[in-house]
């Protein structure tokens, strides 16, 4: 009996963790006894781009399709589902829409004042943000103004003050690089945990050239990937639990490379990064898109094996990811994951899935009326309707109101310099043209007044005006890149062939008007989507033309563009910023709006400069459009109207054998 009590008394013992002389016995083992489970849920917002109330100002009415207003009520949501959570917005805040050109130009931002972005997102407590490239596009006094506004730390990690004088390693971050966020979190048990949470941030190195004038000579932009190798292990030191990148920044060419746009997956190889919030490309991860490139789970939301996610644009979206960390000899690791995103509008079923944030609505009402005033005023007429339903498929109205005032306003400029005499060719893309913006994104403006909302509708973004010299090789190569838009169509297949290639940007479909030319989809792309060279020998651009004679590799030309494609955006061959000639700091947008109210009635009917090489074929090709679309086809003999898609896309068919006719 007293054996078996002696027994008893030392596995009591052991199991108590009661001192027996010098020694002491543990509770349970070490591992089980520091392995604390808590649950962190990760939120973000991208590219709102201040759609801050579900409100399209081009069309002049509410929406259940986007806005802040809306996101802000699944936030709430979401919070109330977890314990612990942090909120995130990754940039492309401050640029986008009429709102956001009426505080930085119409009425701009004083100093004091708060942006109508933050009233909104102040009250959504917000817990640290990041800093997109269009946040530059206003200059940076304005960016410095605006974020003053902001009751929450921003971050950016890889823009640094250009003071090579001083500084000859340009090391100075011109923005705090990381926030490590301090917060006091429940764990599973119910305990409270203090928890040291990293966020680092990022923008595509490409602001240098996208917003030369407002940043040469002021700042740099380093490699994204090379600045997070700088600064990651330097937040683990600072005892950084877990570090979350937030790059603005989508999925580029995996095999990598030196200042990539978007190096989302190389960022996630990254040793000490725990999770990766992006954004920039406008797409929603997870998704389709995304299931066929290695290293991607795009049904888990992984990126080599780390979660991540990327919840669209313009607040259509909230990301989310739930995080299981586990402490393991005091640190923290993460032991599982979950990401989805959540949307605001039921595009199947046209439901809206969220309620407008009341509070949020009313904190900005003022700045919104003012922007619906301004919007509405008159600035001219127009003879004929303009919209960009065909703008892929066919020479556009809605283009060709945009290149005929570039050209107006550079035909104006030159006169009396060197450059009077050399033709002016004038290049512009279909800005709205629906695709990964949704069956809404087009533009539809009635014959009748033209008013600002129309013209913003028209051209959306706030470029300035640049003119390249270029020679006819490169006109031609230009156009083969644009070319890109389409797919290669097998003229001996009878099956339905789609002809638009929906991973090309429509941004960087140009049409260049002053030339004529047709294009042969019969023959692959010359360039790939990212702009290098996948055809070498690929021939798509036939009988390029000038005034009926053929564009000989030596013609010298004025080409009007803007900011972003003079200086390299879109990897346009020959297109580096080397050759502008002229460096207007005039708004692309304010021009059309000057040449409508100087020419007062306009007629921008498409003057069909462009169209497909006819294929002597019997074909099935097809391309998407809005339903809206159907009675403009109508009155066409080369379009036919198919039927509505489950996507809210309407399908159509063309008729390459034919010619394009208004």
């Amino acid at each position: 009996m007293k054996k078996t009590n002696k027994k008893m008394l030392t596995a009591f013992l052991l199991s108590t963790s009661l001192v027996v002389g010098a020694l002491s016995f543990p509770l349970t083992p070490v591992s089980a006894q520091t392995g604390s489970v808590l649950k962190l849920r990760l939120l973000e917002t991208t590219d709102i781009h201040t759609n801050i109330v579900n409100y399209d100002y081009y069309q002049d009415k509410n929406t259940d399709e986007f806005g802040l207003a809306k996101t802000a009520t699944l936030v709430k949501k979401a919070r109330e589902e977890a314990k612990n959570s942090i909120l995130i917005d990754n940039g492309d805040l401050l640029q986008g829409n009429p709102l956001g050109d009426y505080v930085a130009k119409i009425d701009p931002l004083k100093a004091g004042d708060t942006h109508p972005a933050y009233k909104a997102m102040n009250l959504m407590d917000y817990d640290v943000a990041n800093i997109g490239n269009h946040e530059f596009n206003f200059g940076l006094d304005f960016l410095g103004t605006s974020l003053k506004g902001a009751k929450f730390p921003y971050i950016n990690a890889n823009v640094y003050v250009d003071d090579k004088d001083k500084n000859p390693n340009n090391d100075k971050n011109m923005f705090t690089p990381y926030e490590i966020l301090e917060r006091t979190f429940k764990d599973e048990n119910g305990k409270d945990v203090k928890l040291k949470v990293g966020v680092i941030g990022f923008v595509p190195p490409q602001i240098m050239q996208w917003d030369k004038a407002n940043l040469e000579g002021k700042v740099i932009a380093k490699d994204i990937v090379e600045t997070a190798n700088k600064f990651v292990p330097e937040m683990k030191k600072k005892g950084a639990d877990i570090i979350i990148a937030v790059p603005h920044s989508g999925i580029g060419p995996i095999e990598g490379g030196p200042q990539l746009e978007n190096a989302s997956y190389q960022l996630s190889k990254v040793d000490g990064i725990d999770a990766i919030l992006f954004g920039h490309s406008h797409s929603v991860f997870p998704g389709p898109g995304f299931d066929k490139i290695p290293g991607i789970d795009a049904e888990k939301g992984t990126l080599n094996g780390k979660p991540a996610v990327m919840p669209g644009f313009w607040g259509n979206h909230l990301g989310v990811i739930d995080l299981t960390l586990k402490q393991e000899n005091g640190k923290w690791k993460v032991a599982e994951s979950a990401t989805k995103v959540v949307p605001i509008y039921d595009k199947a079923n046209k439901a809206s899935l969220a309620d407008a944030d009341k509070a949020i609505v009313e904190a900005v009402k003022e700045d919104h009326d003012k922007t619906v005033d301004w919007v509405r005023s008159a600035v001219g007429k127009t003879s004929s309707p303009i919209f960009s339903y065909f703008a892929l498929v066919q020479d556009d109205p809605s283009i060709q109101i945009v290149t005929n005032a570039q050209k107006w306003f550079v035909e104006k400029n030159v006169k009396g310099t060197e450059y009077d005499g050399i033709p002016v060719l004038s290049a512009g893309a279909p800005f709205k043209a629906g695709g990964r913006n949704g069956v809404s994104y087009y533009s539809n403006i009635p014959a009748g007044t033209i008013a600002i909302k129309n013209v913003s509708d028209l051209y959306i973004y706030p470029n300035t005006l640049k003119a390249v010299l270029v020679d006819g090789a490169t006109v031609k190569e230009w156009l083969e890149r644009s070319a890109g838009q389409f797919n290669q169509i097998d003229a001996k297949k009878t099956d339905e062939q789609p002809l638009i290639n929906e991973s090309f940007p429509t941004y960087n479909y140009d049409v260049i008007d002053g030339v004529t030319y047709q294009i042969d989809v019969t023959q692959p792309s010359k360039y790939a989507v990212d702009g290098k060279v996948a055809n070498k020998d690929a021939n798509r651009i036939k009988n390029l033309s000038y005034n009926g004679k053929p564009v000989k590799p030596e013609d010298k030309f004025i080409v009007v563009t803007n900011n972003y494609r003079a200086s390299g955006g879109g990897a346009f061959p020959g297109l580096d910023g080397k050759n502008i000639v002229i460096d207007s700091p005039d708004e692309n947008r304010q021009i059309v709006i000057d040449y409508i109210l100087n020419q007062k009635n306009i007629d921008p009917a498409a003057d069909n400069n462009w169209s497909f090489a006819p294929v002597d074929a019997k074909l099935n090709v097809t391309f998407t459009s809005s339903p809206d679309a159907k009675p403009f086809a109508e009155k066409m003999s080369h379009i036919k109207f198919i039927n509505v898609l489950e996507s809210g896309f309407a399908k159509f068919s063309i008729d390459l054998s034919k010619p394009a006719s208004k």
